[in-house]
């Protein structure tokens, strides 16, 4: 099997526990919230759960962007860093046994981390210490695999530090390079607000697909109608994909602006959206589909992991809705 995507990502293990209300309010946490914590906090909510029995799974946009492409069969590579700690082995042990090509490259400072309390209303509070992923640099990536894959994927959360940013310029020239087309997704309105003359350039002058959502496009164009944003975003690539909520979608490309329908129930769970609709995309184009097929294909994925809690449809998932995929009647539901 081929090599179909090359994904750069932060790599954050995803440790969840259950918890009460009562144990949340006690560790001063609002429920339902993400949280940037320090290494202090970070341990204080380690020796929290170590009498408990916490699950892990592979957590970052990018890693849950490439995990889901994964579960659909698609040949994909990870690039990231890790620490040498316990939590970087099972990160490792974990992408082995999704088939996912491991480039995680080890350093000193401890693996990143989303600690996610569980209350009984399945409500998820999220405390998140990016810690080794800010040591991602340019001698962590891998320009054989980067010529090797069908396209490259990464998100806006890289323009954290100045080597992160580095390493990505360097994989878009070793991409350019080699015809492997870039997909960037631009991933969070802070990211955006912080770097957007840098990310209106990338897309410009690299991207050959570009995704926002609604929110995102509206600070990158300063327009808060997502059609006329994707038009915007789509005068300066091939093709752009805004994604705005609960109305679908718009694809932007060659001067036609198609809007795609959102599909699925209302969400019990949005965490993880954005994410699974760039997978389906690109699942889209993995198979052959039009790009509006495709972003109905992301449409419906992205509709399907909103009714359950968490980023990443369990093994059992994706092989139901495989086998949609495959006869085809994901298009009627």
């Amino acid at each position: 099997m081929s090599l179909k995507v090359y994904g750069i990502g932060n790599t954050l293990i995803d440790i969840f526990s259950n918890v009460s209300n009562v144990e949340l309010s006690k560790l001063g946490l609002h429920k339902g919230t993400m949280h940037l914590i320090d290494p202090e906090r970070r341990t204080e909510l380690l020796d929290f759960i170590k009498t408990a029995k916490p699950h892990y799974s592979c957590g970052g946009s990018a890693p849950n962007t490439l995990v889901t492409l994964s579960l659909f069969g698609v040949m994909t590579a990870l690039a990231g860093k890790i620490g040498r700690d316990k939590y970087g082995s099972i990160y490792e042990e974990k992408l082995g046994e999704l088939n996912i090509i491991s480039e995680l490259k080890r350093c000193e400072n401890p693996t990143g981390s989303s600690i996610i309390f569980i209350t009984p209303d399945s409500e998820r509070t999220m405390n998140t210490y990016l810690a080794a992923n800010r040591d991602f640099d340019t001698n962590d990536i891998n320009p054989e695999l980067i010529a090797r894959a069908d396209y490259f994927y990464f998100t806006g959360y890289m323009w954290d530090t100045e080597n992160q940013k580095n390493a990505i310029l360097k994989t878009i020239e070793i991409a350019e390079a080699n015809n492997t087309r870039i997909i960037f997704d631009v991933a969070d309105p802070f990211a955006v607000s912080r770097n957007r003359e840098d990310f209106l350039e990338l897309i410009r002058d690299h991207a050959y697909i570009a995704f926002a959502n609604g929110e995102e496009s509206r600070i990158l164009f300063d327009n808060y109608d997502a059609g006329e944003c994707a038009k915007s975003m789509g005068r300066l690539c091939p093709v752009a994909v805004v994604k705005n909520g609960k109305h679908g979608s718009y694809i932007f490309t060659k001067g036609e602006l198609l809007s795609v329908p959102v599909k699925g129930r209302a969400p019990v769970d949005t965490t993880g959206a954005g994410d699974t609709y760039a997978a389906g995309f690109i699942l889209g184009l993995c198979r052959g589909f039009s790009l509006y097929d495709s972003g109905l294909l992301a449409s419906f994925l992205a509709g399907e992991v909103v009714q359950q809690h968490g980023a990443q449809f369990p093994r059992e998932k994706a092989e139901e809705l495989n086998l949609l995929l495959d006869s085809g009647e994901w298009r009627e539901m």
